[in-house]
């Protein structure tokens, strides 16, 4: 990571280094503050564990995808919402066991964030979900790559 965006404590600190960035013409620079802000915002959210955090840091890039796409603050409510009922992994579950995969899984992998669905989050921890969700993320990721 660059040490200029490294050094950038608060979302808010990201988001603006991200847009002097763009304006001067530096993507890779403003994409590395963006996943910084990311981070920041996980890490804010106060989870348990490092699955926990990692899920997280999906929801809010796909928050920072769908703002971006619609050129206003969008926050996932009904990932929120789940997330207050049953909780951070249990509804990771429910997202990653549904038959087909989610838009924001779509959008993630479009745009090379694989490393922020769900879907990878299950992989990485497998001990913490049941055998089926595990098997169904494998299958969604490896049908992505053939």
């Amino acid at each position: 990571m660059d040490p200029r965006v490294a050094r950038l404590k608060t979302p808010q600190d990201c988001e603006r280094f991200a847009k002097n960035a763009d304006a001067l013409n530096e993507p890779e620079l403003a994409k590395a503050a963006k996943r910084r802000a990311v981070e920041l915002r996980a890490l804010e959210h106060g989870a348990e564990s490092d699955a926990e955090r990692e899920a997280l840091e999906a929801i809010y890039a796909v928050e920072e995808i769908a703002t971006q796409r619609n050129g206003r603050k969008t926050k996932a409510s009904r990932t929120w919402q789940s997330i207050t009922r049953y909780g951070i992994l249990p509804t990771v579950e429910r997202v990653v066991s549904r038959a087909k995969a989610t838009d924001a899984y779509n959008d993630l992998v479009e745009l090379g964030l694989d490393e922020f669905t769900f879907e990878s989050v299950v992989i990485k921890y497998p001990d913490l979900f049941k055998a089926e969700t595990v098997e169904r993320a494998k299958e969604r990721i490896n049908a992505r790559r053939a």
